[in-house]
């Protein structure tokens, strides 16, 4: 998993009814794109995180 500050991390629902979290990397803490992340979620809620199989990395749009 690499990402870039400024893509989108989901974290996808684990049980029935449970809505996917998404939040902005606003640090890649490791080497050339790996874990862990400092992201930020929708409420401003900030944390670090090493993301397992459950989320993905929205890569943010580069030819804006």
């Amino acid at each position: 998993m690499r990402a870039t500050k400024g893509d989108q991390l989901v974290q996808h629902g684990r049980i029935v009814g449970q809505h996917d979290r998404i939040a902005e990397i606003v640090e890649v803490m490791g080497a050339e794109g790996t874990l862990p992340y400092r992201v930020r979620f929708e409420d401003g809620h900030e944390a670090v995180c090493s993301p397992g199989a459950d989320s993905e990395i929205r890569h943010r749009d580069t030819a804006r």
